[in-house]
């Protein structure tokens, strides 16, 4: 692979470089980073759960400000990226190669936009309702693979076509974000039919197209032409990272300020980090004595960690250039950093998974979500299929035009339902489940 395909700023569904004004002094990738932003769907993330309920007396985070904090350890990986392979560029490649902070940045922006509400249950619950529910019955009426995308429901699937598909009233290409962008966004560059038992995959078969051409530009190899899997593009490895870094130690700070976790064990999980390296646990030490707030003292620490992280994981990827650049590299950044942080690591994903993601106001959340979201789609999937019912005309009155199909296909009906519920938020998912069922009525506007 080369930069200068990787790297590409045309735009998606234009076929020539946009045009920019005088005035418009960015760059295409910020551009696209602005695009992000001032989107609805980045909007709507403000009322999407990370983990834990929204909003109680305790602000934790939400999947905006997630979001935002991977965008800014992703600008930094970039930028640290730059400075350790530089004297490996080609001349001509190093003033474009100087803003994969900004591809990084607005790639990692985008990461969660095609999740639907509640999280990971929110996908569950989809897979599950053409799995074992209601929608089972469209097995037989569309293709294996077309089967698969609907049970094994994937955010980072959908968001490649929130990003690129032209919905009803849209304009072609989507948000036409240039083709760097979009590439650095595609995790998992292969088909539902290659997800394997973790059910991850990049696009649904509406974008098999799109997907073709986002490779195609920017040139990124086949690696298994008998799967159709593709190598990924090199700075997924730093969204990749950027992401799992933020996750998995901002997790941990919001367990301990709702009391999941106590103060003395998240401490200690963070200085894990630094054990050995005598200087660093020194100048430590000295800063929590003056910084006796507790609250205070998790942030410090969790900041020295976050960097700490940033610089192991751009070392990784200096240190196999090559290979990332080849398409031969098959692994996780963070699986190859120093054994010290791996360690601590380990740690922090096992206490999560015990303590954190199974405690009961987690748990709480994703039960709700899972009937929520079942009884969305059953109501809304039977409707779209039954269109000529007098209820139905009722509920598919509530789906905006947009997610309207031009067609009669049973899979495009299913996957307009899915764009339909995918993109809400939790609050409006609750509000609607209950005014459906009668729980709520609500007079005027």
């Amino acid at each position: 692979m080369n930069w200068k395909s990787l790297l590409s700023t045309e735009r998606f569904g234009q076929h020539t470089q946009s045009e920019r004004s005088d005035e418009d002094i960015r760059s295409e990738f910020q551009r696209d980073y602005d695009r992000i932003v001032f989107s609805s769907p980045f909007r709507r993330l403000q009322n999407k759960t990370q983990v834990f309920p929204l909003p109680g007396s305790v602000f934790v985070h939400n999947r905006l400000t997630h979001s935002l904090e991977v965008a800014s350890v992703g600008r930094s990986l970039g930028n640290m990226v730059y400075k350790k392979i530089q004297d490996r560029l080609k001349s001509d490649e190093k003033k474009l190669v100087r803003e994969i902070d900004t591809v990084v940045a607005a790639a990692c922006l985008a990461h969660d936009l095609g999740n639907p509400p509640f999280g990971h249950s929110g996908e569950k619950a989809i897979s599950h309702f053409f799995a074992d529910g209601d929608g089972k019955k469209i097995k037989d009426l569309i293709s294996a693979v077309e089967y698969e995308d609907l049970v094994s429901f994937e955010g980072n699937a959908n968001l490649l076509r929130l990003l690129t598909h032209q919905f009803k009233g849209r304009r072609r290409g989507g948000y036409a974000l240039t083709y760097a962008s979009l590439g650095t966004m595609i995790k998992y560059p292969y088909d539902s039919s290659q997800s394997g038992k973790k059910k991850k995959f990049g696009y649904f078969q509406t974008e098999k197209e799109t997907f073709a051409g986002i490779m195609s530009v920017l040139q990124i190899p086949v690696v298994d032409n008998e799967k159709g899997i593709y190598a990924r593009h090199p700075l997924v490895y730093l969204v990749e990272a950027a992401d799992d870094i933020c996750y998995q130690i901002m997790d941990l700070e919001d367990a301990q300020k709702l009391d999941i976790l106590g103060f003395d064990t998240v401490k200690q999980l963070f200085l894990n980090f630094f054990t050995g390296d005598y200087d660093r646990e020194s100048k430590i030490a000295q800063t929590l004595t003056e910084v006796t707030d507790p609250n205070e003292q998790i942030a410090f620490l969790r900041a020295m960690v976050i960097s700490k992280l940033v610089n192991a994981a751009a070392e990784v990827f200096s240190q196999n250039y090559e290979s990332i650049l080849d398409g031969r590299f098959d692994n996780k950044i963070l699986k190859l950093i120093d054994p010290t942080s791996a360690l601590s690591m380990k740690e922090i994903e096992e206490i999560a998974f015990h303590k954190v993601y199974k405690h009961p106001s987690v748990v709480k959340i994703e039960i709700s979500g899972y009937n929520i979201l079942g009884a969305l789609l059953k109501e809304f999937y039977h409707a779209i299929i039954n269109p000529s019912e007098d209820y139905a005309q009722k509920i598919l009155s509530m789906i905006p035009a947009q997610y309207h199909p031009d067609e009669n296909q049973p899979y495009i009906l299913a996957r307009a339902v899915t764009d339909f519920i995918s993109g809400m938020t939790d609050v409006y998912a609750v509000d609607l489940y209950k005014q459906i069922r009668g729980l709520e009525l609500r007079y005027g506007v």
